[in-house]
């Protein structure tokens, strides 16, 4: 089945009781027993539930997985798969992930007692220096967020290998339209699936996919445990989103193509970040390991102040958190998504202070060029 196929038909089709072709919404807590611990596959919701169990069959499916699982957020996706490690153990996390996952790291896991250090997970070099005995995991994101740096997924996960830890990837960016981290030999990938996989601003939703049932296992048992479940009108939502993946990602792809080769040329745009431009250091390595780019470009205007004018004068850039929606989005890494981050940390980082981030929406390509054309120009 080819992917824009799968993205329609994998998981769950239908309804074999009805007919109906769309997975209908189970708006149910619990189910009647036969007898005592006898059911039909379901006894309560926090642990399965038929609408929620679809999307996460079709989530496996999209991923090339064994299994999924979906959350009330991506962070409750993120916050089970670090459950799966006690005190004592050691983490390495990428340097430029999404400041959530460095808060939830740095002031909620740490105080369970979990070690953590943060590495360019892109130089394999620095990588392999930070694995200790206790190392348990690498945990990162390909291309990164906001500084879009690309990892070598398959080198990495040959690193893990080696040293008998787990690989988890944050596919976010790409989703499984683009890229499949399980491919390449990733242990475990995560979705913020309130992004390009929802795709309307309408649900905020996490998933996680695995490529082995023993640790499907251990995931189930968390996510029943700790309970951050996906309710069954969401779960709707996010098929009815993926349904037109392929089509929107195509679309955000193209637009930001043209866009990030625009900025790269204007005068008032210091650095512009984006692995579809054959200047970026991982473009090649992207190319290789992803079949496209993405929607998200960050740039550099210089300073504060130019942010603020370029916020202000835009029209169709909506200044809002997230990202991945069909309307373009625009943000400021430093004072919104990454603000949990330390300062001092951003700057060696260089999340700069004029540092700008933009999900580039379905809009006309060029009404996007003429709206940062003249919020720059202001």
């Amino acid at each position: 089945m080819k992917l824009d196929t799968k993205i329609i038909h994998g998981g769950v089709f239908g309804d074999p009781h009805t007919g109906a072709v769309s997975v209908p919404i189970y708006q149910v807590s619990t189910y009647k027993q036969v007898r005592v611990n006898e059911h039909k596959g379901y006894e309560y919701s926090r642990t399965g539930n038929p609408t929620r169990e679809a999307l996460e069959k079709l989530i496996a499916d999209l991923e090339n997985g064994v299994r999924g699982f979906a959350f009330a957020s991506g962070m409750a996706a993120i916050h089970t798969v670090l459950s799966l490690f006690h005190q004592g153990d050691h983490i390495i996390v990428g340097d430029d992930v999404y400041g959530g996952t460095f808060r939830i790291v740095e002031q909620v896991m740490r105080n369970h007692g979990i070690q953590y250090t943060f590495v360019d997970t892109s130089d394999l070099a620095q990588v392999e220096s930070a694995i200790t005995f206790n190392t348990k995991a690498i945990l990162m994101e390909t291309p990164t967020n906001p500084l879009l740096k690309v990892t070598d997924i398959r080198a990495l996960s040959s690193l893990c290998q080696q040293n008998d830890l787990l690989l988890i990837v944050d596919n976010t960016f790409l989703t499984p339209y683009w890229q499949n981290p399980l491919d390449h030999g990733a242990d475990i990938v995560v979705h913020s699936a309130t992004k390009y996989l929802g795709g309307h601003s309408d649900v905020v939703a996490g998933l996680v996919v695995v490529n082995d049932q023993q640790l499907g296992e251990r995931i189930h048992f968390l996510q029943n445990a700790i309970g951050g479940v996906l309710g069954p009108q969401d779960s709707w939502l996010l098929i009815r989103g993926i349904k037109t993946l392929g089509l929107r990602m195509k679309q955000h792809e193209s637009n930001a193509m043209t866009i990030a080769h625009w900025l790269v040329e204007h005068p008032k745009v210091k650095k512009t970040y984006y692995p579809g431009l054959s200047s970026h250091p991982g473009h090649q390595l992207a190319a290789r390991q992803a079949r496209g780019f993405g929607g998200i470009i960050s740039f550099d205007v210089g300073s504060r102040q130019a942010v603020d004018r370029l916020l202000e004068n835009v029209r169709y850039f909506i200044l809002a958190e997230s990202l991945g929606a069909v309307e373009s989005l625009i943000s400021t890494p430093p004072r919104m998504t990454h603000a949990s981050i330390p300062a001092e940390r951003r700057e060696e980082l260089g999340i700069t202070d004029g540092l700008v981030r933009i999900s580039v929406g379905l809009e006309d390509v060029e009404d996007l060029i003429g709206d940062l054309s003249n919020a720059l120009d202001f």
